[in-house]
């Protein structure tokens, strides 16, 4: 009994550490950019869009899709490098496990 309470103490302070890794990550910033960084798109470690900035140059009406898919690779990019950050932060807990949709 008593190996059972200090194996659910030790649970619940991984419970509370992987949850103070999350809330961290919503304050961490990746860049992902295009193009040569004509396009950059901005996210935090939730997956959530800070900023978009297109630099005028790019903007050409009579070639949108070029636009279009700068814009595709740069948010690419950001999901990439916020997955990349999220392994990185929250790994230690999952044991290198890779749980799509978890996190």
């Amino acid at each position: 009994m008593r190996n059972m309470n200090q194996m659910m103490k030790q649970v619940k302070k991984m419970q509370e550490q992987m949850q103070k890794a999350q809330e961290e990550l919503g304050k961490k910033e990746v860049e992902g950019t295009a193009g040569g960084g004509v396009v950059k798109v901005v996210m935090n470690g939730h997956k959530q869009v800070v900023s978009v900035e297109i630099a005028p140059e790019v903007v050409d009406p009579d070639d949108v899709e070029m636009l279009q898919d700068l814009i595709t690779a740069a948010f690419q990019d950001a999901l990439k490098k916020t997955d990349e950050l999220i392994a990185q932060d929250l790994g230690k807990f999952t044991g290198g496990l890779n749980l799509p949709g978890l996190f």
